[in-house]
């Protein structure tokens, strides 16, 4: 746009960008009458390096849905993927889900990206290549 100032990637401008994606998930469980968040099985939340208790964005690839809430960490292995409170009333068991975390830097971040299976389980982790 006319008058805006070029792009400068080193001005210390924090930007919001992709630090962890699980693609493809689907919901094993909603539960309306839990307090909220949502509970992914521990292999994945190791995997795409998410933490307990952090804030991720939810994406239904099935209704369109999206929505912010907070990790639980669910039983190991378990492919458990609970929308919980609130958050079950927007997304169902069943909808495939895409579920990021973003990061506050002033620098670029590779993001780590894994693929899912049906289950829940983690097929391999998706490069840049594989997103386009």
């Amino acid at each position: 746009m006319a008058g805006l100032p070029a792009f400068d990637p080193g001005d210390g401008a924090l930007r919001s960008v992709l630090r962890a994606k699980i693609h493809k998930a689907t919901v094993t469980q909603a539960d309306p009458d839990y307090v909220g968040s949502i509970t992914i099985d521990l292999n994945l939340t190791e995997k795409a390096g998410l933490w307990a208790n952090e804030k991720v964005l939810v994406a239904s690839n099935t209704s369109g849905a999206r929505l912010e809430t907070y990790v639980i960490e669910g039983e190991r292995g378990s492919g458990k993927i609970c929308m919980n409170g609130p958050a079950a009333h927007l997304i169902a068991a069943g909808e495939e889900v895409v579920i990021m975390a973003f990061e506050l830097t002033d620098k670029p971040v590779v993001p780590t990206v894994i693929l899912v299976d049906a289950e829940n389980h983690f097929v391999r982790y998706l490069t840049e290549e594989d997103q386009n």
